[in-house]
């Protein structure tokens, strides 16, 4: 059966932070059948209501689902941009709370960062996220060891991703985690991104 990969989009999120994630997952799965494997990920973004999304770059995305309307949820992946008005937003931080409470694995994306640690998840772990936000995510985060010096952070259930193609990076890890080593470098191929 396959594993739930949602992805959390939101008005000025970062394209690269949702997208590089997006295609890792879906990419894992079409190697996968491919090679006559089961498909290990669905994978499906979800916004807070129908309305398209606006990026940081000013692209309209539409989610697949909406907080009130998506499937359960097995790994759930917050990606960064301009984090600011969803800090301070009660149903999205309640959404991300209940999700987070089922899934096998909670992930952030650069200053995705700032919304798990305002849910409490990154307390007294380690976590990282773009470089130039590391001193305002311990600012904001003092429980938490912030590290600059690496491109992701992976305390068991909660990983943490450096900026923006990092996040490629980590998704890939995630892929070598669920689904094995094989399978994560097949898709670094296909997607010829240069992944170690």
């Amino acid at each position: 059966m396959s594993l739930s990969i949602a992805i959390f989009i939101f008005d000025d999120v970062e394209v690269l932070d949702f997208a590089g994630p997006l295609e890792v997952f879906y990419t894992a799965s079409r190697v996968a059948v491919r090679l006559n494997q089961p498909q290990p990920f669905e994978v499906f973004s979800v916004a807070q209501s129908t309305q398209p999304t606006r990026t940081r770059a000013n692209l309209q995305v539409q989610a697949h689902y909406t907080f009130q309307n998506h499937p359960p949820v097995d790994v759930l992946i917050v990606p960064g941009g301009v984090v600011t008005a969803e800090l301070e937003k009660p149903a999205v931080l309640a959404w991300l709370a209940q999700v987070d409470a089922h899934t096998q694995l909670t992930a952030s994306v650069c200053t995705g960062a700032f919304l798990l640690a305002k849910l409490g998840l990154l307390a007294g772990k380690q976590a990282t996220t773009h470089w130039e936000d590391i001193p305002d995510l311990q600012a904001f985060a003092p429980e938490t060891a912030v590290r600059a010096d690496v491109p992701w952070v992976d305390n068991g259930r909660i990983v943490t991703s450096a900026g923006i193609a990092a996040g490629i990076g980590m998704s890939l890890h995630l892929v070598e985690r669920l689904a094995g080593r094989e399978l994560a470098v097949r898709t670094a191929r296909q997607m010829q991104f240069d992944w170690e």
